[in-house]
Order: structure tokens, then C-alpha cells, then sequence
């Protein structure tokens, strides 16, 4: 659903590398958090929700909380994902076929005003006009972003005596602030212990192997890192 051909950093690659890296559980205490909020929501509702993944790249963050979602319920939910990357929804769509799956720009989303309750943005760039369009009345903005200790092992060897080496989110919650109405905010830290084999899918999952050099980033498989920090806390707003 994109008027032209667009160009992104986004490649198969980084896709199949962050497939293998959620299959592992890497991200289930996250996703299983957004299922709580999205459950404890739809408990005042009767009728089934439409839950769109904006930024939704292979898929399998929306699957893992729409299955758990569907675990706690009796109603089937809709759910869609949204992505400009063809070769994120080509994956998805062969792994996940029970969803609606779109290649589409953010900017200017192919969807109907006020269609769905619950709008996904995990680890993503935001539209917040289109957000505001897109979202129900009563419906939920759920954003994720990332906490200064995010993948900090992977940072300290990638922006090492650099100011990259310290992350900032500051700006990011001022903006979800200033376009929505802030209703929550949960924070979400652990520590994953590394098989091996991830290392590599880790390194290449990641935008943060884009800004450092190839020396650094065969420092960082030569390192074998044996545990990273999941740090990220999770905003959720309404309109």
C-alpha cells in the first residue's frame, strides 16, 4: 500500500537476526506486560478489538501478545500489522497467517479514522497524527522505549569513548507527552543469559550496529557476551 518504492535500513538481515532473537523468549516478560495492559482494558469490553502493530517489521512482537491476549479471552481479536519494509511483511505473513498484514508508510496509513482500540509501537518510530486518527475514542497508544541500560553491553563496546555511550529517552517521553494523553507507564528490566549462536542475530538486530564500525562490531562477536540488560519501559496514552 505504498504510493512508491521507499529505501530503508531495514533489511532481511536484521529481520531474520531479530526473528531467531524473539523465538528465543528474549522478549516475553515485555510482551507479556502489553498483554496485561491490553487484558485489563478489555475487560470492560464485550465486543472483539482491533489491535494494530505500527513499525510491526517480521511480526513477533504483535503474535506473541495477541496469542497471549487470546489465551485470557473468548472473543477473537483482529490483529494488523503495519510496515514499510516489504521483506519484514513478507516474513511475517508466511510465519503469522491469521493477521492482516500491510506494506505501508506511517506517514500516511492506509486505515479508516477511529478503527482500532489498541495501537502497538514497540521499539519504532511514531506518527502521532496518525495515531490520533487512527485510535477509538476510548482506545490505547502503547509505546516502547528503550531505558539508558538497554542493551548497554552491546552499547559500551559499539560507542565506547563516545557520547553515544550514554542513551537518553528524555526526548521521546516529552513528545508522547505532548501528543497524548499520558495514562501510564510501566518499566520493564531483566537480564538474558546468551546461548552463543544469538550473538551474531543480536549484534545484527539491533540500529544500534548502524552508527559504529566494523572493527567494533567484530569486537563485540570476538567478546561473546554471556548476558545483555533488557531495559524499556512501556507508555500508554489516549487521545
Amino acid at each position: 500500500m505504498l504510493a512508491h518504492a521507499l529505501h530503508t535500513k531495514y533489511d532481511r538481515r536484521m529481520f531474520e537476526s531479530r526473528r531467531i532473537i524473539c523465538r528465543s523468549g528474549f522478549f516475553d516478560p515485555l510482551n507479556t506486560k502489553i498483554s496485561e495492559i491490553i487484558i485489563n482494558k478489555l475487560k470492560s469490553k464485550s465486543k472483539p478489538s482491533k489491535i494494530l502493530d505500527a513499525g510491526c517489521g517480521e511480526g513477533s512482537h504483535l503474535s506473541g501478545i495477541q496469542g497471549k491476549i487470546t489465551l485470557n479471552s473468548e472473543t477473537d481479536h483482529l490483529g494488523v500489522g503495519l510496515d514499510i519494509s516489504k521483506e519484514g511483511i513478507i516474513m511475517a505473513s508466511k510465519d503469522y497467517t491469521n493477521k492482516i498484514w500491510c506494506v505501508g508508510d506511517l506517514a500516511k496509513a492506509p486505515f479508516a479514522s477511529q478503527k482500532f482500540n489498541f495501537i502497538l509501537n514497540i521499539l519504532a518510530p511514531a506518527n502521532y497524527v496518525e495515531f490520533r486518527r487512527m485510535i477509538s475514542h476510548d482506545g490505547r497508544v502503547i509505546k516502547v522505549i528503550p531505558e539508558r541500560d538497554y542493551l548497554q553491553e552491546l552499547r559500551e563496546i559499539f560507542y565506547e569513548h563516545t557520547e553515544k555511550q550514554v542513551y537518553s529517552n528524555d526526548n521521546t517521553l516529552e513528545l508522547f507527552r505532548n501528543k497524548l494523553k499520558l495514562m501510564d507507564v510501566e518499566r520493564v528490566r531483566y537480564s538474558v543469559t546468551l546461548d552463543h549462536t544469538w550473538i551474531e542475530p543480536l549484534i545484527h538486530m539491533t540500529p544500534l550496529s548502524w552508527g559504529t564500525t566494523e572493527e567494533r562490531l567484530l569486537k563485540a562477536h570476538e567478546m561473546n557476551v554471556k548476558e545483555v540488560t533488557i531495559d524499556l519501559t512501556i507508555l500508554v496514552g489516549k487521545k
